[in-house]
């Protein structure tokens, strides 16, 4: 709208995983929609709103500065240029067209730390999803073994939206989603 955006997203638990996460995880960015493509302004994360782990992170683009807000602590650190936030990042994919390359850098902010992350990247990987066959642009996160590490698997057919994206979390946990609805409407 306007030259803005808005994307909110929700993750259920399935499976044994609603015995320990009965809330679902709301996600939202919003900011400016521009010629290189999302400028994130604010995102925010939480499981309802009295939990105490919620994170937000403010985009200062003028002054230069990211400020993350957690567990009741307000840190500001210098904002590097280009900076997306973990759910404007998946969208930002569209403007970049990632099959071009052979690696990926950029930093990115979960509302707890801000990092640099480098994703190698595989054009033509075919993949099996509930939607089908899909030929995809399939990323993986660098990382140490001490740190979590990230797959993502994008459909160019589908302007680079990420149908299938894998996280292996530092103590061994893997969180797996993969499209099962696609709905493109128009204006």
């Amino acid at each position: 709208n306007d030259g803005s955006y808005r994307i909110v997203s929700d993750s259920r638990a399935v499976g044994l995983l609603v015995l320990f996460q009965r809330q679902p995880l709301r996600l939202t960015s919003s900011g400016r929609l521009t010629a290189a493509g999302l400028l994130p302004q604010r995102f925010e994360g939480k499981r309802g709103d009295r939990d105490p782990r919620q994170v937000r992170a403010d985009f200062d683009w003028q002054g230069k500065r990211l400020t993350i807000a957690r567990d009741g602590n307000t840190l500001t650190l210098p904002l590097p240029p280009g900076t997306q936030d973990r759910l404007s990042l998946l969208y930002q994919f569209m403007f970049v067209a990632p099959d071009r390359s052979q690696g990926l850098e950029f930093s990115m902010t979960n509302g707890r730390k801000l990092d640099r992350y480098r994703y190698t990247v595989h054009s033509g990987v075919e993949i099996e999803t509930p939607l089908g066959r899909m030929a995809t642009v399939h990323l993986v996160k660098q990382h140490r073994p001490d740190e979590s590490g990230a797959e993502i698997w994008l459909a160019p057919q589908h302007r680079y939206l990420p149908i299938k994206m894998l996280i292996q979390e530092e103590d061994g946990a893997r969180y797996e989603q993969v499209i099962t609805r696609l709905e493109i409407k128009s204006r």
